[in-house]
C-alpha cells in the first residue's frame, strides 16, 4: 500500500485532502493517496489545524503527536503519527495492515 508506511511506532500517510466538505470523513483512494474530506476552509491554516485535530482524535492521540511533513498549502499532504493508540474506520476496501 503506498498510502500509509509503518516504521518503529510512526504512522505516515498520504493523503488527498479536500477542504470544504460538508462533513469529515475518510473517502477511499484518490490515486495513490488516501482521500479525506474535512469541512474546514483552507483560509490562514485553518484546514491544516482542523485536519491535526481530526487526525489525532481518529488515531487517539495527541495533537502533538502529529505531525504535517509536507504538503502545508497544497491538497497533497504527508502526516507522521507518532504511536497512534487506535485505527479509525476506513471504507470497506481499505484497511491498515498493522497491528497497534
Amino acid at each position: 500500500m503506498n498510502w500509509y508506511h509503518w516504521e518503529h511506532g510512526v504512522l505516515t500517510l498520504n493523503l488527498h485532502v479536500q477542504p470544504k466538505a460538508s462533513k469529515d470523513e475518510w473517502a477511499g483512494l484518490h490515486g495513490e493517496r488516501l482521500k479525506l474530506r474535512v469541512k474546514a476552509a483552507p483560509v490562514d491554516g485553518k484546514a491544516n489545524q482542523h485536519l491535526i485535530a481530526f487526525i489525532a482524535d481518529e488515531f487517539g492521540v495527541s495533537k502533538s503527536a502529529c505531525k504535517l511533513i509536507t504538503g502545508e498549502s497544497g491538497r497533497e499532504k504527508r502526516i507522521a503519527i507518532n504511536s497512534p493508540k487506535k485505527l479509525p474506520s476506513l471504507p470497506d476496501s481499505l484497511h491498515f495492515d498493522i497491528s497497534l
